[in-house]
């Protein structure tokens, strides 16, 4: 039996870090009931889409959970909301405070119904301060927390992160949020609100940046593919591609040179300890890669991992996702899908010994299990159904 059998879920939320958060809660036991209005997420119709017409966005953080279509326009859908909601461990929504009051869903409204329930809420820039009614999204919360000013190039354009990785992790955070209140719950008996947003992560991630400028007064710059504070730390340009290396230290640095067949560098004192590294950066980095160009990255990769230099090739997705180390780690995992077919998708990032493991099934298409939901959460008969139907519940 896996960890969360038997806690029951509301996902209301949208788009990335919402859903991403309910698809772990799904993987590790607990039944989660995706909630969309007649048109669906929005993100269902984002490109690319599978040979089953699913959206490739949508298909990645919405595994495991069973569909539900309400028009929350309409009263009695949003009677139903609220019964599922007296019913349910934990509910996830992405609204603004106004338009969650306007469903008849505020915090007070379905702690003052189910004083158990965990509500977990999701913002672009905090439940509190001046912003705290402004939509936010993964680029712009990129720009506003300082996350773009360190990425890309010196003197170059801003540059957006290849990965939506304050989206994702905003999901994780959240999910370690309501497992901590869940934990709390068997205490207290209680309920909780677990609010996050996408900024409060983008700022716990800038971590040692923030910390450098509220210590030192440093800001940090872009680098490219390198580091403010260690040298050698970058990608490479070898015959036939990139390789990335780094010397987190002196001793590594003296393996590093002598993998790249340079012991003349170790012995050089301008070169010894980071801090004169990072100083002679601009005299050091064109002899390195100098030599990198010489040969292909597999000649470097096999020498650097000989001396064990921190070294990587620069993947592709494909190479990544076709990899035996992703494999052996369960990273690339497979769901049914509603007609027999199984999808290739993402693992979670971390495991359990027991009580783990993935979803059985793939992303649900619009609406398909409302009746089903319907009937074995709250109850209701077919007729019910059929008349809630006729009354515009479901759109």
């Amino acid at each position: 039996m896996k960890v969360l059998h038997g806690i029951r879920v509301v996902d209301l939320s949208r788009v990335l870090a919402g859903p991403h958060c309910a698809q772990l809660l799904a993987d590790f036991g607990a039944d989660v009931i995706k909630v969309e209005g007649p048109g669906g997420d929005e993100n269902r119709g984002w490109p690319p889409h599978g040979p089953d017409g699913q959206s490739a966005n949508f298909a990645s953080v919405n595994r495991g959970k069973r569909g539900l279509v309400l028009d929350l326009k309409t009263p009695a859908a949003r009677d139903i909301l609220l019964r599922l909601a007296r019913d349910a461990d934990v509910l996830i929504h992405s609204f603004l405070p106004d338009t969650a009051v306007r469903l008849g869903i505020s915090l007070e409204r379905l702690r003052a119904d189910n004083p158990r329930l965990i509500v977990a809420t999701i913002s672009g820039y905090g439940a509190e301060g001046p912003l705290a009614d402004k939509r936010g999204y993964d680029l712009m919360v990129q720009a506003f927390a300082g996350a773009m000013s360190t990425t890309g190039t010196p003197g170059g354009s801003p540059i957006r992160s290849g990965v939506s990785f304050i989206d994702m992790s905003t999901g994780i955070s959240l999910y370690a949020g309501i497992v901590t209140a869940l934990l709390a719950r068997q205490t207290t008996g209680q309920g909780n609100w677990v609010h996050g947003s996408l900024l409060e992560t983008a700022v716990s991630l800038l971590g040692y940046h923030a910390v450098a400028w509220m210590q030192a007064g440093v800001l940090p710059v872009p680098q490219g593919s390198g580091s403010g504070h260690l040298v050698p730390y970058q990608a490479f340009r070898c015959q036939d591609g990139y390789m990335l290396a780094g010397a987190p230290n002196d001793g590594a640095w003296t393996r590093f040179c002598d993998a790249l067949e340079r012991p003349d560098l170790a012995a050089d004192p301008s070169f010894h300890g980071n801090v004169a590294r990072v100083q002679q950066r601009d005299r050091l980095i064109p002899m390195l890669e100098g030599c990198f160009g010489r040969r292909p990255v597999t000649y470097w990769v096999e020498r650097f991992e000989a001396r064990s230099v921190a070294c990587s090739p620069l993947h592709t997705v494909d190479q990544v996702m076709t990899h035996p180390q992703v494999a052996a780690n369960a990273m690339r995992v497979t769901a049914r899908d509603a007609d027999g077919t199984d999808r290739d998708l993402v693992g979670t990032p971390f495991k359990l010994a027991e009580g783990g493991g993935i979803a059985p099934t793939a992303a649900p298409r619009l609406g398909a299990d409302t009746a089903t939901v319907l009937a074995d959460r709250l109850g209701l008969l077919r007729e019910e159904i059929a008349k809630l139907r006729t009354d515009g519940a479901f759109g």
